[in-house]
């Protein structure tokens, strides 16, 4: 009785918000229904190296010209959003508002956008930040929401086997040639946790992928370490530009 009865004068205090615009809702962690109905989940046909959203319909795997051109140290990727309108206010309260909160829901999407058969042995990797970044940012929001989505499918959780060793320049505005040249050699696996990856599938968690040069280095990392297929999910997913 006395719990209920101080849950039910927080809720008088601090009333359930909508996570998106802060409106009051019904129940904690949630969106308001317009906020619900703006969020720009991505559906129907996706590219199955990077999720992209692509036109038309198909039974078999199909590609976008991104992934044909660049090529993907990875099996398959997904993204339950992509990244504009509400779904970047999402992503940017957790990355730099301290908004923790976000990160069960968000985990929920992005379990519910896997691609279906992935293995039981996978093990969850974050991508990391470099140390200057993450004292800066007090934590990684990657590993955040890996270890919700590995908590979600009873998966181990290695939020610290990769190490970002070099600090690398702001990705913002570069182009897709010079985020992949900033980002050679700067990702690596701790020498003494390797033997954590051998032979086991990985998923590969972050929260957004633009050209997905950071994931493309983590996940050499992790081949170089003797993993076996790789999977990436990512919160929201830059769209191309028409």
């Amino acid at each position: 009785m006395l719990r209920l009865g101080l849950q039910t004068a927080l809720r008088m205090i601090y009333p359930p918000r909508c996570l998106g615009c802060g409106g009051l809702v019904q129940q904690d962690n949630g969106l308001c229904a317009s906020c619900f109905a703006q969020t720009p989940f991505i559906s129907g046909l996706v590219c199955d190296l990077c999720g992209t959203a692509l036109p038309g319909d198909s039974d078999i795997a199909v590609h976008c010209d991104d992934c044909l051109s660049i090529g993907r140290p990875w099996l398959q990727g997904r993204a339950p959003l992509r990244y504009e309108g509400v779904a970047r206010r999402l992503v940017l309260g957790l990355k730099h508002g301290d908004r923790h909160e976000i990160v069960n829901m968000a985990a929920d999407w992005m379990v519910g956008a896997l691609p279906p058969g992935i293995p039981a042995d996978t093990v969850v990797v974050p991508v990391p930040l470099h140390l200057f970044r993450l004292l800066s940012r007090r934590y990684n929001q990657s590993a955040l929401l890996g270890h919700a989505i590995a908590r979600r499918l009873g998966l181990r959780f290695l939020p610290d086997i990769l190490i970002r060793a070099r600090r690398t320049a702001s990705l913002d505005g570069k182009t897709r040639d010079a985020r992949f040249s900033e980002l050679s050699d700067a990702i690596s696996v701790r020498s003494k946790h390797a033997a954590q990856l051998a032979d086991r599938p990985v998923l590969l968690v972050d929260d957004v992928m633009t050209s997905g040069a950071t994931l493309a280095a983590c996940a050499v990392a992790c081949q170089t370490a003797q993993c076996r297929e790789i999977y990436v999910m990512v919160l929201a997913r830059v769209a191309k530009a028409a």
